[in-house]
């Protein structure tokens, strides 16, 4: 499927709106990028911080796909109603891109073949030469602090 990005929310999540003015919210396969402020809906208050690097992850997102035109490759709808690809820009596949730019880590709970191999040596690859999120002290995966503020009643 074919698109042009014209939003993107975060490190991890961006809207194609398709030749037909579909709108799809679209979540990168295979990558978990840190979180970003969010505001708490109950409250109307940004009471749940972001992670270091979610900013920058969601810049650096943003700076390869807004307003381009891209190549979605589903591979499935999540219990979001998102859907789930890979996204190509001409002959590069931005979410390996993120991976080895140390942006997003992997979301190994779902890797699958034929993408299990590749997005892990992405990860070693930026892990090892310490580049973004593996340059922080104290990393914590995206999945971890979610579900942190989720035991203590934040959604």
């Amino acid at each position: 499927m074919k698109g042009t990005v014209t939003r993107v929310y975060d490190g991890d999540t961006i809207q194609l709106t398709t030749p037909n003015q579909t709108i799809l919210r679209v979540r990168l396969y295979g990558i978990d990028a840190p979180e970003t402020p969010k505001i708490d809906y109950r409250t109307g208050r940004m009471n749940i911080p972001g992670q270091s690097y979610g900013k920058e992850s969601g810049r650096a997102l943003k700076n390869k796909l807004l307003g381009n035109k891209v190549k979605l490759d589903i591979i499935e709808v999540d219990q979001y109603r998102r859907m789930v690809g890979v996204i190509r820009l001409e002959n590069r596949n931005i979410n390996l891109e993120m991976l080895r730019e140390g942006y997003a880590d992997t979301y190994i709970e779902f890797l699958r073949y034929p993408y299990r191999k590749p997005f892990l040596d992405a990860r070693r690859e930026a892990r090892s030469a310490k580049r973004g999120i593996w340059s922080l002290p104290e990393y914590e995966r995206p999945r971890e602090f979610r579900r942190r503020f989720k035991v203590q009643g934040v959604d």
